[in-house]
């Protein structure tokens, strides 16, 4: 049978091989492993690809979320408004914080956060707004960021999945005060381990953030803020490095791969297939149909060797972990909707377009 990677993270290395193994036996050699030189190379790379001022790499892309938060100053009792359909980690770090994420809905045809939702969720006590760009595409960034200015409140642009995605001719983490990225290995710019960054416009922030980043010191020893240990590794700066050096071109790729799954595929009525709105761009972190029997759906792929994952099977009104909210099912009709019929297939730069095919065939033949 045949045996197809998900995200063919070892293709990637192969292809890459020489240029990683060099790039880590360097740091190696100079055994700077913490807030070494590539991880300012990486900071300067980042800034420059994203035109954002300011490039603060960090751990995780939880905790370049947990960084942004403190650096605003979200504290208990506060609230954050953001999406039921994400990974926890967007809310999770608004609860670390003793602070209530409150949920919005999302739009049906881009499954991000819905502008027209917005505002009606906001009381004397929102502090920021955080509008989660899924699966690699970005948000509707301008009409949350007028809402936010007309309420005089920060809006964190979660570009977790959206890495190199463009808005109207800007790059993804460049289109609001604050934004972050994850470089989880599956994400379309990925480490070998965890890793994120935060961006910022503002120079005091990015200098907050900094400081925050390593237990609040402004010098050794000397402590401002109250803070974490959030650095990125050097050896994962980095791999990132060489991958930076390819980025352009796997993007080109996973378009590619993109758009031909969505061309064979067009018309299948039984078959939701992504949308990307107009001024904008996917990096398709994740390709996502809908298919009402789901999970017999993906039963039949998974018995012919086609991988598939679900990004998300459960919103997050709905977790245990959140019970607390007192919220229950039919608060966020649309989240529901699409968790439960959402479906992710292989996506990668490195997909063979014979297997492409093979998956497209058996997604024709079972739907």
């Amino acid at each position: 049978m045949r045996k197809i990677e998900f995200i063919d993270l070892k293709a990637q290395y192969a292809a890459y091989k020489n240029e990683i193994d060099r790039a880590i036996e360097k740091v190696c050699l100079e055994s700077s492993f913490i807030m070494g030189q590539q991880v300012r190379e990486l900071e300067n790379r980042l800034s420059e690809f994203t035109g954002s001022p300011h490039a603060i790499s960090c751990s995780s892309g939880t905790d370049a979320l947990l960084l942004a938060l403190m650096a605003i100053g979200v504290k208990d009792g506060d609230e954050v408004i953001t999406t039921p359909f994400t990974f926890i980690a967007t809310a999770e770090v608004i609860s670390l914080l003793g602070a209530k994420p409150v949920f919005a809905d999302i739009d049906e045809t881009t499954y991000n956060l819905d502008p027209g939702k917005i505002e009606e969720k906001i009381t004397e006590r929102t502090k920021a707004i955080v509008p989660v760009c899924l699966y690699g595409q970005v948000a509707d960034m301008d009409e949350i960021n007028a809402i936010a200015a007309k309420h005089g409140i920060f809006v964190i642009e979660d570009a977790c999945q959206s890495f190199g995605a463009e808005y109207k001719g800007k790059k993804s983490c460049n289109l609001s005060k604050l934004s972050c990225t994850s470089f989880f290995p599956s994400k379309p710019l990925g480490c070998y381990g965890d890793g994120g960054a935060v961006f910022t416009s503002d120079a005091e922030l990015a200098e907050k953030l900094k400081s925050i980043r390593v237990h609040g010191q402004t010098q050794r020893y000397y402590h401002k803020y109250i803070g974490i240990n959030g650095r990125l590794d050097t050896i994962q700066a980095a791999i990132l490095n060489v991958k930076m050096d390819h980025l352009e071109e796997e993007l080109k790729k996973r378009v590619e791969v993109a758009q031909y799954y969505s061309t064979r595929l067009a018309g299948k009525k039984d078959v939701v297939l992504p949308v990307i709105k107009k001024n904008r761009t996917s990096v398709y972190a994740q390709y996502s149909i809908r298919v009402k029997d789901r999970d017999g759906f993906a039963a039949k792929l998974n018995s012919v060797g086609i991988p598939t994952a679900i990004h998300y099977p459960k919103p997050l009104h709905l977790q245990e972990a959140y019970s607390y909210l007192g919220l229950k099912t039919g608060d966020f009709p649309v989240s529901e909707k699409v968790s439960s019929e959402i479906l992710s297939i292989p996506m990668s730069p490195f997909l063979k377009r014979e297997d492409q095919d093979y998956i497209i065939e058996n997604i024709m033949k079972n739907v």
